[in-house]
């Protein structure tokens, strides 16, 4: 199956990046590289880093940047390893990062990778990174209902996670869930019929939870943003784009506190703190896809792109 992935948000995102031709870039979630192939097409005696997880992705996007090859560097790592992978290349800095969070359109609709929960028969997988072991079957199967609990809960933000979380505990005791149709079921006879006539697909948020967990999603962007604020050179920007509340408000408070972030109290006449501010937030609202986008791809509806810039404090 070919990869396919709609480049949500993509001439706002290039527009914003400001990108240079001599400048250095890196795409830490490429996908099909319809981002990275405009970013690359502008470069002259730059270079472009590109990092995915998804081997698949890695293939379709070295083809799509062919024409670029001798400017381009593509590495196959989740982006939480960005800094180190970056600086052993050599870069101390980069001009503009790029995080485009989405599941790709492949990898919803290839039935074999399991992100989907329209196809029952599709196994329970999940697996942003292939070569890991750990699949959504495994969670399913072998957390707690606690901890089951708490991923729906927190992660899907699904009232009926106690249902959920109790109901999948009681049908693993008779036989393993191994497929979406078998976890649907489950699903739907935890939440009440009048409930499930609206708000789409009863399964939706499960699915989004079982899938931020098993691939760290949360965990690693607010273990790493701050790094990598920290990797742009003086002016250069990071364009985040998501597509859930739990990740932009994760981006939203991490891009604030790097613009400003004083812990002096607010009646202090003067900053004792020390800590001074690494930028500006660009966007103070999220920018948000064009009426004509959302015509053309409906998946790109939650999406929401926050922009900082990377300013230098000069010592007076």
């Amino acid at each position: 199956m070919e990869f396919k992935h709609y480049s949500v948000l993509l001439e706002e995102t290039i527009e914003e990046l400001k990108i240079r031709p001599d400048g250095i870039y890196v795409d830490g979630t490429l996908g099909g590289a319809g981002h990275s192939s405009q970013i690359a097409s502008r470069l002259t005696t730059g270079h472009l880093i590109g990092m995915d997880q998804d081997q698949d992705a890695l293939a379709a996007a070295s083809r799509r940047l062919e024409p670029y090859s001798s400017h381009v560097t593509l590495l196959h790592d989740n982006y939480e390893n960005m800094c180190p992978r970056v600086r052993a290349l050599g870069y101390s800095g980069v001009d503009g990062i790029l995080l485009d969070l989405g599941v790709s359109s492949f990898q919803l609709d290839t039935k074999e990778r399991g992100f989907s929960y329209m196809d029952d028969d599709a196994p329970l997988d999940m697996r942003m990174d292939q070569s890991r072991e750990m699949t959504a079957k495994d969670i399913v199967n072998t957390y707690s209902q606690e901890a089951l609990y708490r991923v729906i809960h927190d992660y899907g933000e699904d009232r009926f996670a106690g249902n959920i979380a109790r109901n999948i505990v009681q049908a693993r005791e008779k036989q393993v869930i191994e497929t979406a149709g078998q976890l649907n079921e489950i699903i739907r006879a935890s939440i009440p019929k009048k409930v499930q006539m609206t708000g789409g697909h009863p399964a939706k948020r499960t699915y989004q939870a079982i899938r931020i967990e098993l691939n760290r999603e949360l965990e690693v962007l607010e273990q790493h943003l701050d790094d990598m604020i920290d990797l742009l050179n003086d002016g250069g920007r990071i364009c985040v784009i998501t597509f859930h509340s739990l990740e932009d408000r994760i981006v939203k408070n991490i891009f604030r506190k790097n613009e400003n972030p004083c812990t002096c109290p607010k009646d202090f006449p003067v900053c004792v703190c020390g800590k001074k501010s690494k930028g500006t937030v660009v966007t103070r609202k999220p920018i948000l896809p064009s009426a004509e986008e959302l015509k053309e791809n409906s998946r790109s509806r939650s999406a929401k792109l926050r922009v900082f810039e990377k300013h230098m404090e000069t010592e007076t």
